[in-house]
């Protein structure tokens, strides 16, 4: 309950403040959203299956995000920021869409 009304609050503040983005972080920002949405649905699966951990889910949250920032600022460096960006959203996309396709089997038995 204190999860979902957290995330109420951050919404709310996120309308009402409209932060932005310094344009240096914005490559950054879309991968940071697709690992961070790769741990949150890990974390609802793990939930689930009754193995959830949350000290394992903020590891896992926090390592995602700064390994894909990494991945796309290396790729950045080498010249090669789009394909690395690519590569890193197919791999957390498909661990996200096998997550959500485990949360489906899971409650509604199918």
């Amino acid at each position: 309950m204190i999860a979902v009304l957290a995330l109420i609050a951050g919404v709310v503040l996120g309308v009402v403040l409209n932060p932005t983005v310094p344009d240096a972080l914005q490559p950054y920002l879309p991968i940071a959203v697709v690992a961070a949405l790769d741990a949150v649905f890990g974390g609802l699966r793990a939930k689930l299956d009754g193995i959830f951990d949350d000290k394992q889910f903020v590891i896992s949250f926090i390592s995602n995000v700064l390994v894909a920032a990494f991945i796309v600022y290396l790729g950045d460096k080498l010249g090669v920021g789009g394909q690395l960006s690519i590569g890193v959203v197919v791999v957390l996309g498909v661990r996200i869409f096998g997550n959500v396709a485990a949360i489906r089997r899971r409650l509604f038995k199918a």
